[in-house]
């Protein structure tokens, strides 16, 4: 196949916002009957290119080609010889392999090399800029919990970083309001044109107010302060120290939340006493755990769609 038909899932930005809709109603169906799509994808593999650590990524991803009869592959970055050559080569060369690429890289930039040598859907598993499947995983949780995504209000406290940049596409096409508290906004990480678009459709407030933000949120996400593979990195240990005195007085907590009915969002790896207190991760309010559950099921609907098996 030509690669430059392929569809591919590196940003939600690149989906129409119907498609991302008809792809979360898959992940409803097939999660409520996951019985009626195994053995969907027998024949297929997906090779899992890992630059960036992850179990949350890994697993989810492999459990998904188990669960609907294909195969997964994992390949550590370290161990291939994708620093030898160049990416597109390497990735021309999977795709006479594969049905479907997933890569979890570090830098956008590096994804967009792989794709160009893609001949087969390649799926960003996360990027410093986007995280597509965490951000559908996310409005699965909602639906799941709400019965609907639209008119839900989701209040985002910390970074502003690639799962916010996922949460602006993802609010867009399912209709929910986004208030971002992000006293670390660094222009370099924010999407812009995402943003614009959830703000002409009404659906984007901000404010440094965390406390007022909460208020009538029905939902409230955090996030780590510091990339998860430099938090105890000796490196940038000064960075760290800067970002938890700036940020420790937006940690959830109860305190924080004792004026508001919302439930709590996180996802994953948690950094409990820094970004969240331990108490609300088993708390009554987490939905952090079916979070991230729903990774499973909102990527077997990713990888259904993107190969466009006949799963009616």
């Amino acid at each position: 196949m030509d690669a430059e038909s392929v569809q591919h899932l590196i940003s939600l930005k690149d989906w129409p916002d119907a498609e991302i809709r008809a792809v979360l109603d898959l992940a409803v169906r097939v999660k409520r009957e996951r019985h009626l799509y195994a053995g969907s994808l027998a024949g297929r593999t997906l090779v899992m290119l890992f630059q960036k650590t992850s179990t949350r990524t890994r697993v989810s991803f492999e459990a998904a080609m188990t669960e609907l009869g294909g195969h997964a592959i994992y390949l550590d970055w370290e161990s291939t010889n994708f620093k030898l050559s160049r990416m597109d080569y390497e990735t021309a060369y999977l795709s006479r392999n594969a049905a479907i690429l997933m890569a979890r890289m570090r830098l956008h930039e590096d994804l967009l090399e792989l794709k160009k040598g893609a001949s087969v859907p390649l799926i960003n598993g996360c990027c410093n800029r986007y995280h597509p499947c965490q951000a559908m995983a996310d409005m699965l949780t909602i639906h799941e919990h709400r019965g609907e995504t639209k008119g839900a209000r989701l209040t985002y406290i910390g970074v502003h970083n690639n799962v916010v940049n996922s949460l602006l596409a993802a609010c867009a096409a399912f209709e929910v309001h986004l208030t971002l508290v992000c006293p670390i906004a660094p222009p370099e990480s924010i999407d812009a044109e995402l943003k614009q678009k959830l703000q002409n459709l009404g659906l984007l407030s901000e404010t440094l107010d965390a406390r007022s933000a909460v208020k009538s949120a029905d939902y409230v996400y955090t996030d780590t302060w510091i990339d998860m593979e430099f938090f105890d990195d000796p490196s940038y240990a000064a960075l760290k120290e800067e970002r938890i005195a700036l940020m420790s007085p937006y940690q959830l907590n109860e305190q924080l939340l004792e004026s508001s009915p919302a439930f709590v969002l996180h996802d994953m790896p948690i950094h409990p006493g820094f970004e969240i207190d331990a108490e609300l991760v088993y708390s009554p309010r987490s939905l952090i755990f079916q979070q991230a559950e729903n990774r499973l099921d909102a990527q077997k609907a990713i990888i259904l769609n993107l190969l466009r098996t006949q799963w009616q």
